[in-house]
């Protein structure tokens, strides 16, 4: 008896908040708060929460071709699956690479940040232990979750995610209650603040605050009614972190005053902290330091579970090794794609680690800044895809969600990029020498991923990432490549 089933994975295992768990705690509202919200208030001052909702508008205004398309495509491959719907194979499969290398930089630039956390959380409470230790234990714990059924990731994801909200709801009530340290006022979205200062980083900053709300479309063929659950999900997830952004940046900015900038710039560490503690109290306050370790862990998680139904579905689409392609007899998960990314995660992670690189300031402000920029080239290569594959269908969708939402995202997210590329020492904290070359291995990583594809035509492998629009919710890609419409 075969102890594995090719190209299938759970069927209806997730549902819309299983989903939303899963990308919302990608996002890490808690660690990014305390970790970009400086960054933004101290290059554009009082006006940065303007400047989330900016960022929030131009996502929202992607994600309605993003959902729009999840109605026609359900496939693990995320974004591989719609640019090669919308743009064509090859198209498709240098996105591959690209989304590879994006969200292995994510997670193993989130590991040096965990163990430093973690590292400096259990130091408070006289318990010596180094970063490195921490780190590894993590990728342990989350390899294990990322074996087992997809469910319980998502039940995992759902109490810490749910934690981390709330203390920072409780913190904007009270702020917002108290009205602040000048009163309550709006001058965070009035144009003269939004747009003082450097509003180009924050808004940058302020992007990268929402990465990982994309993944929504990953679990499609795990989902409860995928045709439905992904869209709502997906409107929910970049709705919910555009809000939660937005309020929770405009309380801050109003529990410090006017003097908000300067107060970011002279102390980013504690510039969240230091207020929460004045509004809220101190044990709020040591709560949130152990809310954002586990904050971290689960976008550790979250992002693993994205790089193994990616694997899977290169896998099984021919890119990959097939046995990638396979899931788990009892468990119906992507082990296999889970045990190789583990591995791959602790090679990569080990060389950092003998290299004594500082597991901040090199492991995870180059790397998390790299991963950055490829989601948003990802991200803006979907928006035309969507435009691309509409206009070839004609299959009658409203033009506001296949072609004027898709393309205004497209053009908000270009300018992403360029802010990007231009701000990136700012970004990574990289000021020159070769670690100044890094985002130029995104089109390595599109190159490479295109030699792969070619080899595997040689050897008489079909590649196919993306499923036709003609076939059930609950069809696979490996089902699409025997389908009379994919020929």
């Amino acid at each position: 008896m075969s102890t594995e089933t090719s190209g299938q994975l759970k069927k209806s295992a997730v549902g819309t908040s299983g989903i939303v768990f899963f990308v919302v705690a990608a996002a890490a509202p808690l660690g990014a708060t305390l970790g970009a919200g400086p960054v933004a208030f101290a290059s554009n001052g009082v006006g940065a929460p303007g400047m989330y909702l900016v960022a929030g508008i131009v996502l929202l205004l992607f994600a309605v071709g993003y959902a729009t398309m999840s109605r026609h495509i359900t496939s693990a491959g995320g974004f591989t699956a719609y640019i090669s719907a919308g743009l064509g194979n090859r198209a498709g499969h240098a996105s591959a690479g690209i989304a590879l290398l994006a969200y292995n930089c994510m997670l193993l630039g989130l590991f040096g940040q965990f163990g430093i956390f973690a590292r400096d959380l259990l130091g408070r409470w006289g318990w010596h232990v180094s970063w490195q230790t921490l780190a590894l234990a993590a990728l342990v714990l989350v390899g294990l979750l990322g074996y087992l059924e997809v469910n319980l990731s998502a039940k995992v994801l759902g109490v810490l995610m749910i934690a981390e909200v709330l203390i920072l709801v409780v913190f904007d009530a009270v702020v917002i209650g108290r009205g602040g340290a000048d009163g309550l006022n709006v001058d965070a979205f009035t144009p003269g603040h939004v747009f003082a200062g450097t509003p180009g980083i924050a808004l940058l900053f302020a992007f990268t605050c929402f990465v990982g709300f994309e993944a929504t479309t990953i679990y499609g063929e795990e989902a409860r009614d995928p045709y439905r659950t992904v869209p709502r999900a997906t409107y929910v997830a970049v709705i919910l972190i555009g809000v939660f952004y937005t309020v929770t940046t405009w309380a801050i900015g109003l529990a410090h005053g006017a003097d908000a900038g300067t107060a970011a710039a002279k102390d980013p560490v504690g510039f969240v902290t230091s207020v929460n503690t004045e509004f809220v109290g101190k044990f709020s306050t040591d709560l949130m330091q152990v809310l954002v370790v586990t904050s971290v862990f689960a976008v550790l998680l979250a992002f693993h579970n994205t790089l193994t139904r990616y694997m899977f579905s290169l896998g099984r689409g021919g890119l990959l090794p097939a046995r990638l392609g396979r899931t788990h007899h009892r468990f119906q998960s992507p082990h296999q794609a889970s045990v190789v990314q583990s591995v791959l995660t602790l090679i990569v992670l080990g060389a950092f680690m003998a290299a004594g690189a500082d597991p901040f300031t090199q492991l995870y402000s180059w790397l998390v800044g790299l991963g950055t920029l490829a989601v948003l080239v990802l991200q803006a290569a979907v928006a035309v895809a969507v435009v691309v594959y509409f206009r070839r269908s004609g299959d009658g969708a409203p033009l506001w969600q296949t072609l004027v939402a898709p393309l205004l995202g497209a053009l908000g997210l270009g300018a992403g990029i360029v802010l990007a590329i231009d701000n990136f020492d700012i970004l990574t904290g990289i000021t020159g020498g070769p670690a100044s070359l890094l985002p130029w291995l995104i089109p390595a990583a599109a190159l490479l991923s295109l030699t792969a594809a070619a080899f595997a035509a040689l050897r008489g492998r079909v590649v196919q990432l993306t499923a036709p629009a003609s076939l059930s919710p609950t069809a696979t890609d490996s089902e699409a490549a025997e389908s009379p419409a994919s020929a």
